[in-house]
C-alpha cells in the first residue's frame, strides 16, 4: 500500500498503529517535535504526558503486562532513555512488550559533540531484547514494525528503536507501508521435556513445581494444581511476578520468600524442583558465609518449559501423564475478613485491603516491607490481577498502576505504596489526574527506607549509628503526602487507624479518578 508525502515521524506513528500499537507514554524534547506535531495528524494513537521519564517507561510496562501488547514510548536523547532505565530494567525482567523511540540528533549535528550527545546504544542495549537505529528515511515504516515484532515476541521484550532528528523531519512524495504481521505462535514444548518432568515426579521424594511468567494465568494454575495433587508437589511463586492471576477459588501460589534465610528454609528438603517458565531461585544479594542459590544441595531442578513456550499445553499434557486430568479440585472460595481495627500494621493493612478489593481489581504492589501479610490475607479475595517488582528497581508501583489504568480503564486499580519508593516517580500522579485514571494509591508512611534498616540490623559488621540511621530516615522534615497529591492534582486523605483506612480505601475504589490514602503505620 502506497500513500502520499508524509514527515518520517508521521510515517513512523503510522507504522506503529498499523502494527497494533496505539499508545505512546511521552516525555520528549527538540529531537522529538516532530513526533510530537506528527501526534496531530495521526489522531488515533493516544499520547500520554509523563513529567519523568521513570513514569514514562513504568507507565509502558504496567500497560504491556496488562494488554498483552506493547505501548511506545517517547524518550529524548540518551539522557531522557538514561532517567527511564531503572523501570525498563523491570520490565526487561518481566517480559513485558515495550517499543522505545529515541531520538538522537540530527546526522550532520552528530560529529560537533553537542551537549547532550551521548552514546545511546550503550544505554539501551543491557535493557533491549532488540535495539536498531535507522539511517535511511525510507527504512522507518519498516524498522518501526520490526520494533513492535521484536517487543511482542513471545517472550515480551524491550525493543528500542532510535532515529535521528532529521529522518523525523524530512519527507518523501510517497511513502510505502509495510503490512501488518501477526504476532508468533507460543512454540510447542518438546515431549522429552514433559517426559523427563514426568519421571522426576514419578521417582519419589519431595518435589515442588514453581510457576514464573506467562505460567502464572488460570489454566496453567488450575492444571498445575492438578499435577501437585497426583504426586503431592507444592505450588511455589517467583517471589516477584511481572502478573499473577489469583483469588476467586484460583489455586494459590506459595511466593518464594525475599529473604535469602528465609527461603532457604521454605525449600529446605525438596529433591524436585520443576521450572515452568521460570528460572532456579537465587538470593537476592550475596551476604557472608551464605548460599546464593537457594534450593538444597541435592535438589534436581527440571524445566518443564521456558518464557516463549506453551506452558498451559505443557501442563495439560502432564497431567494425562499422571492421569491427573480428571481429578476434582477443592470447590472455589471466596470470603471476606472482618474489617480490621485499632492501628495500622501489615496485618491490618493487609485485612483493610482483603476486606474491600473489588471483583477485576489490579493491583499493583510495592509495599515492600509493609507487605508481608497481603498475599496471604487476600488469598480468598474476589478474583484480581496482582503487578510485582519484577526487577527489584524501586519506583515501579505508580507508574505500573498508571499503564494499568490505561490498558484496562474498566477495572478498578489499587496501587500499594511506600513511602520512599514513592518519591522516586511521585510525578506519575499527576499523569493519573490528567487522564482521570481510576487509580486509588495507599501510600503507606513509616518514615523510613525500612528494608535497609533490616539490612543494616542484620549484617555483623554495621555499626548502626546515627550517621547510619540518618541516610535511612525519611523524618525531618516529614513528607506532607496529602499536601503532595494534591499539588499534582490527585485527591488524598490521612488514615491512622485501621478503621479510618478500610472506609477511605472503601469510598476510593467506588469513585472514579485518582485519590491516595496516606496510611500512617504504627510507630511513624
Amino acid at each position: 500500500m502506497t500513500v502520499g508525502p508524509r514527515t518520517g515521524a508521521q510515517v513512523t506513528l503510522e507504522a506503529l498503529l498499523a502494527s497494533g500499537v496505539d499508545v505512546c507514554f511521552a516525555n520528549p524534547g527538540t529531537t522529538e517535535i516532530e513526533v510530537v506535531a506528527a501526534l496531530s495528524r495521526v489522531p488515533a494513537m493516544r499520547s500520554i504526558l509523563g513529567l519523568f521519564e521513570g513514569v514514562v517507561t513504568g507507565a509502558a510496562d504496567g500497560y504491556g503486562r496488562m494488554a498483552g501488547h506493547p505501548a511506545a514510548t517517547l524518550l529524548h536523547l540518551g539522557p531522557g532513555l538514561g532517567n527511564g532505565l531503572a523501570n525498563l530494567h523491570n520490565a526487561r525482567r518481566a517480559r513485558t512488550p515495550i517499543v522505545n523511540l529515541v531520538g538522537d540528533h540530527a546526522s550532520h549535528h552528530q560529529r560537533y559533540d553537542a551537549p547532550l550527545q551521548s552514546d545511546i546504544e550503550s544505554l539501551a542495549r543491557p535493557v533491549s531484547g532488540w535495539y536498531q537505529r535507522t539511517s535511511r528515511r525510507e527504512d522507518l515504516a519498516r524498522d518501526a514494525a520490526a520494533a513492535v515484532v521484536a517487543a511482542q515476541g513471545p517472550p515480551g521484550a524491550v525493543a528500542t528503536l532510535v532515529v535521528p532528528a532529521d529522518l523525523w523531519w524530512s519527507t518523501s512524495p510517497e511513502v510505502e507501508l509495510v503490512p501488518r504481521v501477526a504476532p508468533k505462535p507460543l512454540s510447542e514444548v518438546g515431549d522429552e521435556a514433559v517426559a523427563e518432568v514426568e519421571a522426576a515426579l514419578r521417582s519419589g521424594g519431595p518435589a515442588a513445581l514453581l510457576m514464573g511468567a506467562g505460567a502464572n494465568c488460570e489454566p496453567a494454575l488450575r492444571a498445575a494444581s492438578r499435577v501437585a495433587a497426583a504426586t503431592g508437589a507444592r505450588l511455589l511463586g517467583e517471589t516477584f511476578s511481572a502478573r499473577l492471576e489469583r483469588g476467586g477459588g484460583l489455586p494459590e501460589l506459595e511466593r518464594v520468600a525475599y529473604l535469602g534465610e528465609f527461603a532457604t528454609a521454605q525449600l529446605q528438603g525438596l529433591r524436585t524442583l520443576v521450572l515452568v517458565e521460570a528460572r532456579a531461585p537465587v538470593s537476592f544479594f550475596a551476604y557472608p558465609e551464605r548460599p546464593s542459590l537457594l534450593a538444597p544441595e541435592g535438589c534436581r531442578a527440571v524445566s518443564l518449559s521456558q518464557p516463549g513456550q506453551d506452558s498451559v499445553a505443557a501442563l495439560l499434557e502432564l497431567c494425562e501423564r499422571l492421569h491427573a486430568g480428571a481429578l476434582g479440585l477443592p470447590p472455589p472460595v471466596v470470603t471476606r475478613g472482618a474489617r480490621p481495627t485499632g492501628a495500622i500494621d501489615v496485618t491490618t493493612f493487609a485485612a483493610a485491603v482483603a476486606a474491600v478489593l473489588p471483583e477485576g481489581a489490579i493491583v499493583s504492589d510495592e509495599a515492600n516491607t509493609s507487605g508481608t501479610m497481603l498475599l496471604g490475607a487476600t488469598a480468598s479475595a474476589p478474583r484480581h490481577d496482582w503487578l510485582s517488582l519484577t526487577g527489584g528497581a524501586i519506583g515501579q508501583g505508580l507508574p505500573v498502576a498508571t499503564g494499568a489504568a490505561v490498558a484496562c480503564p474498566d477495572r478498578p486499580v489499587l496501587c500499594l505504596e511506600a513511602d520512599g519508593s514513592a518519591m522516586y516517580t511521585l510525578q506519575a500522579l499527576w499523569t493519573q489526574a490528567r487522564e482521570s485514571l481510576n487509580v486509588t494509591t495507599v501510600l503507606l508512611n513509616n518514615g523510613s527506607y525500612a528494608i535497609l534498616e533490616f539490612e543494616l540490623n542484620r549484617l555483623a559488621s554495621a555499626a548502626g549509628g546515627g550517621g547510619a540511621r540518618q541516610l535511612l530516615s525519611l523524618a525531618g522534615p516529614a513528607l506532607d503526602w496529602v499536601a503532595l497529591a494534591r499539588g499534582l492534582g490527585v485527591a488524598a486523605s490521612r488514615a491512622t487507624t485501621a478503621e479510618e483506612l478500610t472506609g477511605q480505601l472503601s469510598r476510593a475504589m467506588t469513585e472514579p479518578g485518582p485519590a491516595l490514602i496516606e496510611a500512617v503505620l504504627h510507630g511513624a
